[in-house]
C-alpha cells in the first residue's frame, strides 16, 4: 500500500514533498500508463484549488491528444494538436500557463468551472507522449512555483520510461 503524506506546508514544501513520493512511488516500474495514474492521483491530493488533474497522450494516428488517466469530472476525450491549451502546449512542446482561460484563444472549455490552467509536454527521446493539465475553478491559480515543480514531475515521470 502506498501512504500518501499530508501535504499541509508552504506551496513549495508541498511540491517538495510530493516531488519525493513520485520519485518514491515510480522508482523501477517502467508501466508508463501506472505511473502516470498514481501520478494524478497523488497530485489530485498534493494541490489545492483545483478541479482536474491528469494526462492526455499522444495518438500518432490521429495526430490528436486521447484522454488518460485523470482525477476530476469527466473531460474531453479528444483534442486535436494546436487547438485548446493542451494541444497548443502539445503542438509547440512547450510549458503553458494561463491565468484565465477564457482569455486563450481557442480554449476547449470541458468543464466550465475551469477558470486558470497549467499544462506540461511530456518529450521523450524527441517524441511527444502526451501532456500534463491541471485545472483551477479560480483565476490566476498557477504560477512559476507551480510552473517548476509540475515540470520536475513530467523530468521524474519521463526517467522512468524505458
Amino acid at each position: 500500500m502506498i501512504e500518501i503524506p499530508k501535504f499541509t506546508g508552504t506551496k513549495a514544501e508541498n511540491y517538495q514533498l510530493c516531488v519525493k513520493q513520485v520519485e518514491a512511488m515510480i522508482a523501477g516500474e517502467p508501466n508508463f500508463l501506472a505511473n502516470i495514474s498514481n501520478i494524478s492521483a497523488l497530485l489530485n491530493q498534493a494541490l489545492t484549488d483545483i478541479n482536474w488533474v491528469g494526462f492526455y497522450l499522444y495518438e500518432e494516428t490521429s495526430n490528436q491528444l486521447v484522454l488518460g488517466p485523470f482525477q476530476g469530472l469527466p473531460a474531453c476525450i479528444r483534442i486535436p494538436l494546436g487547438r485548446g491549451v493542451c494541444g497548443s502546449a502539445a503542438a509547440e512542446q512547450k510549458t503553458y500557463l494561463v491565468q484565465n482561460v477564457h482569455d486563450f484563444p481557442g480554449h476547449i472549455a470541458c468543464d466550465a468551472a475551469s477558470n486558470s490552467e497549467i499544462v506540461i509536454p511530456i518529450v521523450h527521446d524527441g517524441k511527444l507522449l502526451g501532456v500534463l493539465d491541471v485545472d483551477s475553478p479560480s483565476l490566476n491559480r498557477f504560477d512559476e512555483t507551480d510552473q517548476q515543480y509540475l515540470e520536475q514531475v513530467v523530468t521524474i515521470l519521463k526517467a522512468s520510461i524505458q
